[in-house]
Formats: structure tokens, C-alpha cells, sequence
């Protein structure tokens, strides 16, 4: 088998990338069709407006086939926001996560970032598991009605050696 590329996000994965996020947020946990607008807007914003500089996005692939994505973005002048984080149900317990994950935090680190951030719910239980193993910190949750369910909000911080002291 066909060993997992990482490759740049370009405009040819925008609605590909729409598309899973709306069908599989659906299946998985019930989010109505207000996500894949959201998505969409995400991502034209990035298309029109990122700094390659400062930011970047990835697709997970193997054998031509798309497999999942990750994006890190400015957030401040010091702070990073991964965005867009998903894998496709056959690529759940390869691997793929830890390389799109590694993959962007170290990105971040090297463009000089202090931190980085993301926002999740609860209820994605494996990528949760997996910032904590990566040394990410649960900063806030709160419960919020979003996408048409109930959910508990989190915001996870990253910080990278000794930038930050709290």
C-alpha cells in the first residue's frame, strides 16, 4: 500500500472538503446544513487571504484519494488557530491524525508562533485524546446550542517551549 502524502491545500479540494465536513458532521453527530456554509466560508476566506508566510493548509492523501485535512492560520501576531481538522472514517487509527497534527503544529513553531489555539466539542472524543497526548491544554468549556444541537464547546491552547507562562 501506497504510503500517506501530505500536499498543500488549493482551491481544486475547496468543495471536496465542504462536502465531507458536511456529510460526515452530519452522520456523526447530527449538525444541520448551517455547517457546510460555515466550512465553505472558512475556507474561500483562505483562499482569498492567507499569508503563505504565516499559513497553510494540508490534504492527507494515498493512491489519489483525499483522506483528511488540517489548516493552521494566524490568529494574532503570536498566536496560531489550527482550523478544519478531519479525517475520513478509513483513515481513523492510522496514523494520519499525528501527521496532520504534527505536521501543522510543527509549521507553527518554525513561522515563530508562541501558541497555538483550536475549537472543538467534547464529543470528538479522538481528537480530543490526541491534543491532550500532544501536550495541548483544555482552556475553556461551556455548553452552547450550535449547527442545530447541544454541544460542549472547547477551546484548547498549545503552547511552545516556554512561551507561555500561565
Amino acid at each position: 500500500m501506497e504510503p500517506v502524502k501530505l500536499r498543500a491545500f488549493s482551491a481544486v479540494d475547496r468543495d471536496w472538503l465542504v462536502e465531507q465536513h458536511q456529510t460526515s458532521y452530519a452522520r456523526d453527530d447530527g449538525f444541520d446544513a448551517s455547517f457546510g456554509p460555515l466550512v465553505a466560508r472558512i475556507l474561500d476566506e483562505f483562499l482569498l487571504n492567507h499569508d503563505p508566510a504565516s499559513e497553510a493548509g494540508w490534504i492527507a492523501e494515498r493512491n489519489g484519494n483525499r483522506l483528511g485535512s488540517i489548516f493552521c492560520v494566524r490568529q494574532g501576531p503570536h498566536t496560531a488557530k489550527l482550523r478544519l481538522f478531519y479525517l475520513a472514517r478509513e483513515a481513523r487509527g492510522l496514523g494520519i491524525g499525528r501527521q496532520l497534527l504534527e505536521t501543522c503544529m510543527g509549521f507553527a513553531e518554525r513561522k515563530g508562533y508562541g501558541d497555538m489555539q483550536l475549537w472543538t466539542h467534547e464529543s470528538h472524543r479522538a481528537a480530543c485524546a490526541l491534543y491532550r497526548a500532544y501536550g495541548w491544554r483544555l482552556e475553556s468549556s461551556k455548553p452552547v446550542n450550535s449547527f442545530g444541537q447541544d454541544l460542549i464547546e472547547q477551546r484548547w491552547r498549545y503552547c511552545f517551549q516556554g512561551s507561555c507562562n500561565s
